[in-house]
């Protein structure tokens, strides 16, 4: 079992070989993929690469399919410059991150537009009763209460 920092180590490296490595591949279906991510497992024997993919859901399932077919080779070439006992299996697993972030995104300009819109019509508004609602005694009544 590795410790957390090699671990980070090597997921990083995995990371940077499978990025250069994806952008020499000569496969048509790999469109503009961007590696975000890769993790390790503890025993550093397996890693989960993390890419999204500019385009249309078209475009990311090709993608997807592209690398799946470019796995061993992928394999192999980062195995290589890794230099370890053991080759890491690959596994890519589309980021959904950045989707889940303009969502997010969208859902707060709701939200700002909502509550500037109950901004405007609470600028006119006045109260329907009193100002304050609360029934507060006189000053000279509690001086009176005090004093006994």
């Amino acid at each position: 079992m590795a410790d957390a920092s090699k671990r980070a180590q090597v997921s990083k490296r995995v990371m940077e070989l499978t990025a250069q490595a994806v952008r020499k591949l000569k496969d048509p279906r790999v469109g503009m993929v961007t590696i975000t991510d890769a993790r390790m497992t503890p025993d550093l024997r397996e890693a989960t690469v993390f890419y999204t993919v500019l385009g249309d859901d078209e475009a990311v399932k090709a993608s997807a399919a592209g690398l799946e077919r470019a796995t061993g080779h992928l394999r192999t070439t980062v195995g290589r410059a890794l230099g370890m006992r053991h080759t890491p299996s690959l596994t890519f697993v589309a980021d959904t991150v950045p989707d889940q972030a303009n969502r997010i995104e969208e859902l707060l300009a709701k939200a700002a537009a909502a509550d500037a819109e109950v901004h405007k019509i609470a600028e006119g508004a006045t109260y329907a009763g009193d100002e304050n609602p609360y029934i507060e005694k006189d000053e000279e009544e509690d001086s009176e209460e005090s004093t006994r």
